[in-house]
């Protein structure tokens, strides 16, 4: 199964529903028709970000930081103070937020997702919390502690709750994230805690995505925080990886819940062996931006398993708006082929198949009105319409060789082409074929062992108005498929 998800901003989206609505909204004004929608899309999946209750300390530290504060007036030339929230990775209390209906709201949603056969996601954020969580005064235990000299000497790293110095939530390449403080994953209580909320949010959902997993693994952890994180109460330290045995004690509890991480630094394979789901593909996204098709073959070339496992993006909360990121249309549209008919999760952000151009900071409540944008509209509309195809959503997915068109011809090189067939022993049904160069360039693709019985192989092209092409199959399994397609131009081949 490659699954379709569809991210969801909650407080934009409430938001914007208020204003239609004349008064706040909660989880239950999600209207109906904005579900129908999704679910007539394709999507199996709606990750609504940002549910949980956080605080007024987080809405201070955002109102109050100047880096953030430019931000927001680049994302909105109206903006004003009252539009900061704070950050929904800030989190209080795994409960629903008030402002959004509180957790009847949230059940209500679940349930009518599922009657249209759509899957609810929700954040984990493991790392940290936020500065008013009632652990930092009731369980101060839980928290990586500092001294006098580390509040001191780094001030945008620790802080002070009562007699104590905490540190802030951060990764080991950056200053703390001002809003948040920073759990000890070497203290067993923590670990303890832990699977408990997540087992808690689990029961109010079908998944997670949880943030920066990779922040717990015990030498990116100890790394990052050495002798600090040692509990100081004398309780021995807990070293052994937290996420496999808290996975398998929430899968005890709910059998088919789904986990996907956020996760960098080439620790996506083993986050997969700990029992995630799916992983953060940052890589492709990385080697699309750079538009290398060798690296792109490269990195597709991984083991299947890890393949079917990878969560493909092009945009996200994190990331800049894929067309901002890819202004030129073409170039946009091959990025998203590559990306969207390859094995694994696709996972899709709510603007992008409008083509929205703006990146909203998470810490405010509204993003600016932007114009669809026609031509990537149109484009998704026509993606969607193909990945609903059984064979593209449950079929086997496999990379395939490509050949010069011609000797001393070297354009080859710019493609990535790939096949889908119903499973591993069946001739191909689909051909997906990019040029990720700025230039024209042609190939042969070596179609020796995965074609069909017949003279005549059939290529419908589903992306570019069901343009037909025969081709004599005793030619093309000789030579090879002869493609020659211009700058970021692609082939979506439906074959009989």
């Amino acid at each position: 199964m490659n699954p379709l998800l569809y991210q969801v901003n909650t407080r934009v989206l409430l938001y914007e529903r208020g204003v239609e609505l004349g008064r706040p909204a909660t989880l239950d004004d999600v209207p109906n028709d904005f579900l129908d929608d999704i679910a007539a899309r394709g999507f199996d999946w709606v990750w609504m970000l940002g549910v949980w209750q956080t605080g007024e300390a987080a809405r201070a530290v955002s109102s109050a930081n100047a880096e953030w504060a430019v931000e927001y007036h680049e994302a909105l030339s109206d903006f004003t103070p009252d539009d900061v929230t704070g950050s929904p990775f800030a989190i209080v209390d795994y409960g629903v937020h008030r402002d959004f209906g509180g957790d009847v709201a949230l059940a209500g949603l679940r349930a009518r997702l599922s009657e249209r056969g759509l899957k609810l996601l929700l954040d984990f954020v493991p790392n940290h919390t936020a500065l008013d969580h009632p652990w930092l005064v009731d369980a101060p235990q839980r928290y990586v502690g500092g001294t006098e000299d580390d509040l001191a000497a780094q001030p945008q790293n620790y802080f002070r709750v009562g007699d104590h110095v905490v540190a802030h939530g951060r990764d080991p390449y950056f200053d703390g994230w001002p809003d948040t403080a920073q759990l000890n994953y070497r203290h067993p209580d923590l670990r303890a805690a832990m699977t408990a909320e997540l087992a808690r949010v689990a029961a109010r959902c079908d998944g997670v995505r949880c943030d920066m997993a990779m922040l717990l693994e015990p030498e990116v952890f100890t790394a990052t925080w050495g002798d600090r994180s040692v509990p100081a109460d004398g309780t021995p330290a807990a070293d052994a990886p937290f996420w496999p045995d808290a996975i398998a004690a929430v899968r005890a509890q709910h059998p088919g819940f789904v986990l996907m991480a956020e996760v960098y630094w080439d620790l996506e394979w083993q986050l997969q062996q700990h029992g995630f789901d799916y992983t953060y593909d940052k890589r492709l996204y990385d080697r699309l931006r750079s538009g290398d098709a060798a690296a792109v073959r490269g990195h597709l070339a991984a083991d299947p398993d890890f393949q079917a496992r990878s969560a493909r993006f092009l945009e996200n909360h994190d990331e800049p708006r894929a067309a901002a990121t890819f202004p030129d249309p073409a170039e946009h549209q091959a990025a998203a082929v590559v990306t969207f008919l390859c094995t694994g999760l696709r996972f899709l952000h709510e603007g992008q198949l409008e083509g929205r151009r703006v990146k909203a900071p998470l810490h405010l409540r509204r993003r600016p009105d932007e114009p669809r944008d026609p031509v990537l509209a149109g484009f998704y509309d026509r993606l969607l319409g193909v990945l609903a195809d059984p064979v593209l959503r449950d079929g086997h997915w496999q990379l395939l060789q490509v050949s010069p068109a011609w000797e001393g011809n070297a354009s080859h090189d710019s493609y990535v082409v790939a096949g889908w067939s119903v499973d591993a022993d069946s001739p191909l049904r689909w051909l997906v074929a990019v040029n990720l160069s700025d230039q024209q360039a042609q190939c042969r693709v070596v179609l020796a062992t995965v074609l069909g019985a017949g003279e005549t192989v059939h290529l419908v092209d589903r992306m570019h108005d069901d343009t037909a092409y025969d081709r004599d199959v005793a030619d093309t399994v000789a030579h090879g498929l002869f493609l020659d397609l211009a700058p970021h131009g692609y082939n979506v081949f439906d074959l009989s």
